[in-house]
């Protein structure tokens, strides 16, 4: 989410929600829109895990769009620093050899994979909650430019409400709060904190997403027993540790000491893939080595197989808030929240629009739950020979996150440290 003020610059999407990587493996099993979210899932985790402990989750699929919103109404050095965060330098560098009339066909095509996929996610299910939502808050006094709001709405999905921050800005942030928490039935509270909006505020740019998955093969509740989860070699803790035997895709990493699993959730429209290092303090030591076209490679079809495993997952429930100032602009953002630098041109005729805050918040619980119909969906996959099981027991720190496999976007991404 992003607080604009006058003076402070946004995150715009054009040409960077689309990152194609180096590697033809890549380009041949991601659309582009894939490829950069987990461009900027790995990038965005790797800032964060600097400077916090225990668990992280976000969304950047979430957040990518939010970038984007910002992206359609940046312009100039904003613009090209708001596009290097979500490409590749590779990618920007022959995008300006390629002329001005491709650029935008370019643009065009990117914010119309958004729109699909945004489309694609809000479709309603019965087999999972998934909302994705977007929304602006715009001061009523203030002109933003009527293209700008058309496109948003046209790609985004994003309609604009006329607030009066002027007058009054904490009842706008209450009726913010409350848009918030309807969108996510009632799972996030008080998203913007007392103070966090003023009367200088001239927009806030919203995105929300809440998820809730039914797997394709639900956990027995009755196998569900406390384990001991541990956070290090020698201190642990106890969590309830759902256990299953099927047959899940399945990659060992001899090189890297690790091991991937991917669960489908019903209908396989997702799936969560898991990151096992094989020692209790494994994870730290392999992060450097898990890059972007490592990750697609490892959980290509191609690479993982279908493997029968002993599987013990914890249930969980995270939730977690940012203030992503920092962190994006360590990623070459820094323009869109400076006062002086920050081109938001494309939003409004007026200039000095900047970004103040922002804000992201996601939420996701992991239980044993299925619909009734998914043991049925799943007796395809029971295995009846081969009585050898893989191992996967997950009572230390991993790595997860869950891929939309419609378009191979990575809708949520987290390290699993501390129950």
């Amino acid at each position: 989410m992003g607080v604009l003020t006058e003076d402070v610059r946004c995150l715009s999407k054009d040409e960077p929600l689309i990152a194609k990587s180096p590697q033809k493996l890549t380009r041949i099993i991601m659309d582009s829109l894939g490829a950069a979210t987990i461009q900027f899932a790995i990038d965005l985790f790797k800032e964060l895990n600097i400077t916090k402990d225990g668990n992280i989750f976000f969304s950047p699929a979430s957040i990518s769009a939010a970038i984007g919103m910002l992206l359609l109404g940046a312009r100039g050095a904003t613009a090209t620093q708001l596009q290097k965060v979500l490409c590749s330098e590779k990618d920007i560098e022959s995008s300006r050899i390629k002329a001005e009339e491709k650029e935008i066909e370019k643009r065009e095509e990117i914010h119309h994979q958004f729109q699909k996929f945004l489309t694609e996610t809000s479709k309603p299910t019965n087999d999972y909650e998934l909302k994705i939502a977007n929304r602006l808050f715009g001061e009523k006094t203030y002109l933003f430019l009527q293209k700008y709001l058309d496109y948003v709405e046209k790609y985004y999905h994003a309609a604009l409400e006329p607030t009066d921050f002027v007058n009054a800005a904490d009842e706008s942030r209450k009726k913010i709060n409350s848009w918030v928490e309807s969108q996510t039935n009632e799972k996030i509270k008080d998203l913007f904190p007392d103070g966090s909006i003023s009367s200088s505020t001239k927009l806030v740019l919203l995105n929300v997403v809440c998820f809730k998955g039914q797997w394709d093969t639900e956990f027995k509740k009755e196998n569900t027993k406390e384990e001991e989860f541990w956070l290090n070699k020698s201190t642990s803790k106890s969590v309830l540790m759902m256990t299953q035997r099927h047959s899940f895709s399945f990659t060992l990493l001899e090189d890297l000491q690790a091991k991937i699993l991917g669960i489908p959730y019903k209908n396989n429209d997702l799936s969560m893939f898991v990151l096992l290092p094989n020692d209790i303090d494994g994870l730290e030591k392999i992060l450097d080595k898990v890059t972007p076209e490592k990750l697609v490679e490892w959980t290509s079809p191609g690479h993982m197989e279908e493997r029968n495993v002993n599987l013990h997952l914890p249930r969980f429930e995270v939730e977690d808030s940012y203030d992503l100032e920092a962190v994006l602009a360590a990623l070459g953002m820094a323009d869109a929240f400076s006062e002086h630098t920050a081109d938001f041109s494309g939003m409004s005729s007026r200039s000095g629009l900047h970004v103040q805050k922002f804000l992201h918040r996601s939420f996701v619980v992991v239980t044993e739950e299925g619909v009734e119909a998914a043991a049925a969906t799943g007796v395809g996959f029971a295995v009846t020979s081969a009585p050898d099981y893989e191992n996967f027991h997950c009572n230390h720190p991993f790595l997860f996150f869950i891929r939309h496999n419609e378009s191979n976007s990575i809708l949520f991404f987290g390290k699993f440290s501390s129950p």
